[in-house]
């Protein structure tokens, strides 16, 4: 009489965290905690390279400086009186506040294109991480870009003779207000960036959309004295609706329209364009 003999299977003991695989977008999702761990480690890759281009940040340092030059004592007397700049000070300075936000965003696009030609985005995507956290890394050091443009343009008003006629409190919502739009903005310019075959194309087709926003608005002009049918657009455009509420929440008025306004637009453009710039980002070849 023949006895079979069982051997058993041998139980396999999880072994210590670091010994386990890593887990891929490719087998699961990534966790909040890693996700963000990543979108540090870039964009302390990103701030990196700007210490080491130290010209990359000429724009955002010089182009506030050249602007509020510029309009305050080429237009100011134009449109405030002789003698009167101070008066366009107050005026044209929160509206430059909306539009260096979409000059900084410009160069998400073009950061976005270039990066994609030297091949650096190719090494990323074979890395263990969430595809979004290379793009919100670009975007978390553009915003450091933007406040540091911000100040800059500021710190230059308050010497032509800016005044706050409301508090620091209402100066820093008018901040923060144009934070969030500019950020909603650099979706639109990563999109680009993706989308178009070099740094050229980028460029041109974001001047073709800054261009009739910018002088389509309330930035550097009141409205009142445009043809009806521009005067319709800028009622909708977003830049003139962060205009009027950065310069609502520093010279006082009414503010809550123009705030919400802001914040819809902003809502409806990163809910439109950000899925979209993390869908082309994985597919790009």
């Amino acid at each position: 009489m023949s006895t079979t003999t069982v051997t058993k299977s041998p139980t396999v003991t999880p072994g210590p965290a670091k010994d386990r695989p890593v887990r891929t977008e490719t087998d699961g999702r990534i966790g909040l905690r890693a996700n963000l761990r990543h979108i540090g480690a870039l964009a302390r890759r990103n701030a990196l390279q700007i210490k080491q281009d130290p010209e990359s940040m000429f724009d955002a340092v010089f182009m506030p400086i050249i602007f509020i030059l510029l309009f305050v004592y080429v237009f100011g007397g134009a449109i405030s009186g002789k003698g009167n700049n101070d008066l366009y000070v107050n005026y044209v300075t929160p509206g430059l506040m909306a539009m260096m936000g979409m000059n900084i965003a410009m160069g998400v696009g073009v950061g976005i294109n270039d990066d994609f030609k030297k091949g650096v985005m190719d090494r990323f995507r074979t890395m263990p991480i969430a595809r979004s956290s290379v793009l919100i890394a670009k975007i978390v050091v553009e915003l450091g870009r933007m406040m540091i443009a911000t100040a800059i343009l500021l710190g230059m008003g308050f010497l032509l003779g800016l005044t706050i006629h409301t508090s620091v409190l209402h100066l820093l919502a008018a901040i923060g207000l144009s934070v969030v739009f500019g950020a909603s903005l650099m979706w639109i310019f990563v999109l680009l960036g993706l989308s178009l075959g070099s740094a050229q194309a980028v460029q041109g087709m974001a001047m073709m959309v800054l261009m009739p926003l910018q002088f389509g608005s309330s930035i550097f002009a009141p409205t009142t004295t445009m043809p009806g049918w521009l005067e319709t657009f800028t009622d909708y455009n977003p830049l003139s609706n962060l205009a009027d509420a950065a310069r609502a929440l520093i010279n006082g008025g009414a503010v809550a329209q123009s705030v919400w306004m802001v914040l819809g637009w902003s809502l409806v453009i990163t809910l439109v364009t950000a899925p979209l710039a993390v869908a082309k980002f994985r597919k790009k070849t």
